[in-house]
């Protein structure tokens, strides 16, 4: 589903637009504002505020932009929809780079990365209102197709083997208990939690070039490409990979066993 727009204000664009305007400020100070300051005595040698602050701000925020837009980005974990892998509360690193650079503003790709492969954990800009990140894992690739019976996933015909994991308790679930299991996929294994209380959600779809289709690993608790179709390559962000804090509402402390852990 394409977005009417996929520009929208947000802290990105903030970032950029005083990025330009600091930068100006500095380059305008650099060449010719500091100058004319040359041989000035008193307050008349001191530059304006505006400038002194474009000075002393625009190499901060350029680093910032380039690091977030480039390199790795922030974000945190506002639902329970990829447990067991990912909790609320969980605050991660995205590596913005793996598949391909975009601009922070109309994100164009101006340099091709690789493509997500099945098993990826990835946050992209949701398609029915890109303004919102989402984050989930990717299981099928362009031309895959993809089919969910009695809660076993397939792939081209094949089932992913599903083995038993013990129990996973979360109060909020129907019951308070679903199961974990240890799902694996060509060159990949991670775990999802399956609720026996939910009914199947049984399906069958054929992902369409250029498109991925996103399950989150709470099988029955996520709102995902099941409920409104693939993400399409433009609006991919990023890869998450690494978990840099955690908090943990229920103890009002942080989680510190999973601080500092590899996001698979």
């Amino acid at each position: 589903m394409q977005a009417a727009s996929d520009v929208h204000f947000d802290f990105a664009v903030l970032l950029t637009i005083l990025t330009i305007l600091t930068g100006i400020g500095w380059a305008l100070d650099a060449l010719w504002l500091a100058r004319k300051r040359r041989g000035v005595i008193g307050d008349a040698a001191k530059a304006p505020w505006l400038i002194d602050f474009s000075r002393s701000f625009f190499p901060v925020i350029l680093a910032v932009l380039v690091l977030r837009s480039f390199v790795a980005e922030p974000f945190r974990i506002p639902s329970g929809s990829m447990i067991p892998t990912l909790l609320v509360g969980d605050f991660i690193l995205v590596n913005k780079f793996s598949y391909g650079l975009r601009d922070p503003v109309f994100h164009q790709e101006f340099l091709k990365g690789d493509r997500p492969e099945r098993g990826d954990i990835v946050v992209f800009r949701w398609p029915r209102d890109p303004s919102v990140d989402f984050i989930k894992r990717i299981v099928g690739l362009p031309g895959d197709t993809v089919a969910y019976r009695d809660k076993v996933l397939y792939i081209n015909g094949e089932a992913l083997a599903q083995t038993p994991d013990g129990a996973y308790t979360a109060p909020k679930l129907p019951g308070g208990t679903a199961y974990r299991m240890r799902e694996s996929m060509p060159g990949h294994e991670h775990h999802i939690i399956v609720n026996p209380d939910e009914p199947p959600q049984d399906f069958e779809f054929t992902v369409p070039e250029g498109e991925y289709f996103a399950m989150g690993d709470n099988r029955d608790g996520s709102f995902d490409s099941r409920g409104w179709g693939t993400v399409s390559e433009r609006l991919l962000v990023g890869k998450a990979f690494f978990i840099w804090m955690s908090w943990d509402g229920s103890i009002g402390r942080p989680n510190f066993s999973r601080i500092g852990t590899r996001i698979r």
